[in-house]
């Protein structure tokens, strides 16, 4: 089965596309990569999702507005991928924008994600599984993290216990340990409140700190960063997910008003705070090995940050798993889409937290009537990455 996954993150920096193909081998999954790209975001589009994020008021006009405009960008992408690849795909599993993830006392109540399906299935003709988060929450899940199935399945049958690290706006951990529960949580920020300081500071003209290159020029400011480590998030038990709904620009400006601090001292002391929060959550685990993904590898100081607070667990890439770093989210809704098409559960227990896990999503059908196939009565136990078969599209 092949299917096209789709998905854009926290940073809004563009959406991301990876197709795969899934053979089933007894209780072995064996995904074979057929390409991936990052297509950006038109400028007015993507100007307008910022606008619409917390704690900026919206309306609902905004929002049916964005639903459409997410949808066909989501949908132009998907079809010119598929178009210049030559692929031919059964599924898209499209994540959409998280716009808001409403969590209350520590629990999820709700999942918003933009980027109406319709307009994906009208483009290719493919059926769409979306609202990937909707169903685990009504469970009595958080609705993240959703990687957690992908990432249990990867590392499943490895002697010492290892976790995965996703680095994007927020940063998540699964821990995966031999004859135990896994157990996935947000961390806190990873690239979410450093894209912010770095956006303010040069007026909007840039959001990232390319290489960590201003940070590592900086100082850490030890009594900032208590204060940022004072926020209650990070005492809470997991299962737990957070957002940008909490961890947005306002507060990065709440915290520091008041305090005369330099561009690059604010950008060492953030970077200090991802790694420590990342670090701490995963000690209590004491994981062997940890390999790490998402847009914050590209930070190559944030990398050697995170290697020294995690000693002695040893930092490695996911890359050495066969999944590359910047496609691995996309390639876990493609992963999704496989297990709902077949009828199984797309989170776990010890992940989120639903009492009951569900089917992920809900199906748009494409241009063809809907045929399911049987549910499989044994689910994967184990996931391998094959050798790709095409070059990655360009």
């Amino acid at each position: 089965m092949r299917i096209l996954g789709l998905s854009s993150g926290t940073s809004v920096d563009g959406i991301d596309l990876a197709a795969a193909e899934f053979q089933l081998h007894g209780d072995a999954l064996v995904l074979t990569p057929l390409g991936h790209r990052e297509v950006p975001y038109r400028e007015h589009v993507r100007t307008a999702i910022q606008a619409a994020m917390p704690p900026s008021p919206t309306s609902m006009a905004d929002v049916a507005r964005l639903d459409t405009l997410i949808g066909q960008e989501f949908a132009a992408a998907a079809q010119e991928f598929l178009a210049e690849s030559g692929l031919r795909a059964d599924l898209v599993v499209s994540h959409g924008q998280t716009l808001f993830h409403w969590i209350e006392d520590g629990a999820a109540r709700g999942t918003l994600q933009l980027g109406q399906p319709a307009w994906i299935a009208q483009a290719t003709g493919l059926p769409v599984l979306s609202d990937l988060r909707s169903s685990d929450i009504a469970a009595g899940g958080q609705g993240a993290p959703l990687v957690s199935l992908f990432d249990t399945l990867l590392l499943a049958g490895r002697e010492a216990g290892a976790a995965a690290l996703n680095l994007g706006g927020i940063a998540n951990v699964t821990v995966v340990r031999p004859g135990r529960d896994p157990v996935a949580f947000d961390t806190g920020p990873a690239n979410g409140l450093l894209d912010a300081a770095v956006h303010a500071y040069t007026g909007g003209a840039h959001s990232v700190d390319p290489d960590g290159t201003g940070a590592r020029a900086g100082t850490v400011d030890t009594a900032l960063l208590e204060q940022f480590l004072a926020h209650p998030y990070y005492a809470q038990p997991a299962p737990k997910s957070t957002g940008r709904e909490i961890f947005h620009a306002a507060y990065l400006d709440e915290v520091t008003a008041g305090r005369n601090i330099a561009h690059n001292d604010l950008l060492a002391t953030l970077t200090e705070l991802t790694a420590r929060t990342v670090a701490d959550a995963l000690r209590p685990y004491a994981p062997a090995e940890v390999f790490v993904s998402g847009g914050g590898v590209r930070n190559v100081y944030l990398i050697e940050r995170l290697r020294e607070q995690l000693a002695p667990s040893v930092l490695r890439s996911t890359a050495e798993l066969g999944v590359d770093a910047d496609a691995k989210e996309a390639y876990l809704f493609a992963l999704l889409g496989f297990f709902t098409w077949h009828g199984l559960p797309g989170t776990l227990a010890g992940c989120t937290g639903s009492s009951n896990p569900p089917q992920a999503g809900r199906i748009t059908p494409g241009a063809h009537p809907l045929r399911l196939p049987p549910p499989l009565s044994v689910p994967p136990r184990h996931l391998t990455m094959s050798r790709p078969m095409t070059s990655r599209p360009r």
